[in-house]
């Protein structure tokens, strides 16, 4: 009786690639330095962006009622103005959230400097460890 060659699943005859152990992320950001971010950025955002549309409606409820003609480009800028506030507040949560176990100041004015060394920092390392690892490369 001849034997029945074994069907061939799809993709069988390839290597499988392996891919190199990295290391576990040691650092994550713990909750509740996630959860003050997100509270942080939430006003910091949020407040601009909605006074951004109370321009708006602002503009709208003046010019419909007749109680004063607002130019359509001072509502632009002004809207834009404070878009672009909340845009700056999005940077603004992340970086005065105090990034230690303790809550720190309403504000966090005094913990942009020290959050902007370290993403600094953290930047440098990650260019120092992907540096050496390009082939064909010549230092100098």
């Amino acid at each position: 009786m001849a034997r029945r060659p074994k069907p061939k699943s799809f993709g069988a005859d390839r290597p499988v690639p392996t891919t190199p152990a990295r290391a576990p992320r040691q650092q994550v950001i713990p909750d509740a330095v996630a959860n003050r971010m997100v509270r942080r950025i939430a006003i910091a955002t949020g407040t601009p962006t909605l006074l951004g549309m109370g321009v708006f409606v602002a503009s709208y409820l003046l010019v419909s009622r007749g109680l004063l003609d607002v130019p359509p480009g001072l509502t632009l800028v002004g809207s834009g103005a404070f878009f672009l506030l909340g845009l700056l507040g999005l940077s603004y949560g992340v970086l005065s959230a105090s990034w230690e176990d303790g809550p720190g100041s309403l504000l966090g004015f005094e913990q942009i400097g020290v959050n902007i060394g370290r993403v600094r920092a953290s930047v440098r390392a990650m260019r120092q460890g992907t540096s050496g690892s390009g082939s064909g490369s010549s230092q100098g």
